[in-house]
């Protein structure tokens, strides 16, 4: 909430849409916290709006959601995994993953080949026009995320993420979906 005329937060942070927001709701229900409301107002705000640099970024390299999720999960596995591996990672069933490999190998965006370890197992691994796509678009989010946290200094990013790491501690406690 504000202190004074001027529009700003007391530490002279500017205003934001979410300040109007919790101004126009304490007097439909007056026993608003105003800080729990801003704070989980803001977060999904915030949500959204690097959803929304997230989904441009993968127009802009030319890549599905789920194209990019699954060479997401390639990268974070080295670039290379067996499809069962992909489809554990992905929370997908075996087969599906067969048809978003077939569609990343035809734009040449992974390749599968004969595992070297064992003669029945097929891996994929990540092209290199399929590393520099996910590169591309993971530093599109990357550039967007510092832009936004780096108006704090070091330590109130590192006290915000320790403040998140326990408010996530407790909803991941229900053990509800979309943990991964």
């Amino acid at each position: 909430m504000t202190d004074d005329t001027s529009g700003g937060a007391a530490d002279g942070t500017p205003r934001d849409w979410t300040d109007g927001h919790v101004e126009r709701w304490l007097p439909v229900m007056p026993a608003l916290d105003p800080d729990i409301e801003g704070a989980v107002t803001r977060m999904k705000k915030l949500t959204v709006h690097l959803r929304r640099v997230r989904e441009q970024s993968l127009v802009d390299f030319d890549l599905e959601r789920h194209e990019f999720e699954t060479l997401h999960k390639l990268a974070g596995r080295g670039g290379a995994a067996g499809p069962s591996e992909l489809a554990a990672d992905l929370d997908l069933a075996p087969a599906s993953i067969t048809g978003r490999l077939d569609g990343l190998e035809r734009r040449g965006l992974v390749r599968r080949t004969p595992s070297k370890k064992d003669r029945r197992r097929i891996d994929v691994e990540l092209t290199e026009a399929g590393a520099s796509a996910w590169e591309g678009a993971m530093a599109v989010l990357g550039r967007e995320e510092e832009r936004l946290l780096c108006v704090l200094p070091a330590k109130e990013r590192r006290q915000l993420s320790d403040m998140l790491r326990r408010i996530m501690a407790v909803a991941e406690e229900g053990g509800g979906a979309g943990w991964r």
